[in-house]
């Protein structure tokens, strides 16, 4: 029993310094990627929270997701509940995405084909996040989303995705020395 509460603290400080890192990284890497739309910033945060789905698992990936999306959206200047929704409906279908995948074989290329698939979703989930939520709560008129979906949000967002998923398959592939000693130490890889 004492063995199982430790690996179980021992993985909840690692998802916890897994949201730590993504934090830092909202903070520090973000930057605009669509000269069209400046006030649309990439940042790494999704690199941690991935990495978390992989070593992890899935519903764990969603937790360091909602608790970095939290702190996001209200403590980091974020776009309030609107921002919490978009990055966990958009991000959550990307960390669910991989992690069904990853999960099913442990083979890489299964992750790869959950990266692909899941970035398709989260460009997939932002056209309607946007119409709905930017237009009614934001007040930006409809007509002016409608006209961003093709030059903006969806370039935006495909990019995002692929760079971060395209970060997170490299630095994964790099851990996998240290993953493979300390099976005891991480989930499920």
């Amino acid at each position: 029993m004492k063995t199982n509460t430790k690996d179980n603290v021992i993985r909840m400080a690692q998802m916890g310094m897994l949201a730590a890192i993504a934090i830092v990284l909202v903070t520090v890497t973000q930057f605009p990627i669509i000269p069209a739309a400046p006030f649309m910033k990439y940042d790494m945060a999704d690199v941690p929270i991935l990495l978390g789905t992989l070593l992890f698992g899935t519903v764990p990936g969603l937790v360091i997701l909602l608790v970095v999306s939290l702190i996001q959206a209200f403590l980091l200047g974020g776009d309030g509940w609107i921002g919490l929704v978009m990055h966990v409906v958009a991000s959550g279908a990307l960390v669910v995405l991989v992690g069904q995948f990853s999960g099913w074989h442990h083979k890489f290329r299964d992750t790869v084909a959950g990266m692909v698939l899941g970035t398709l979703a989260m460009t997939a989930l932002m056209i309607p996040l946007n119409l709905v939520l930017t237009s009614y709560f934001q007040g930006v008129p409809m007509q002016a989303v409608v006209d961003m979906i093709i030059p903006v949000i969806i370039p935006f967002n495909l990019i995002k995705a692929s760079a971060n998923c395209v970060i997170t398959a490299i630095v994964f592939k790099a851990l996998q020395p240290f993953v493979r000693r300390h099976k005891d130490l991480v989930g499920q890889s």
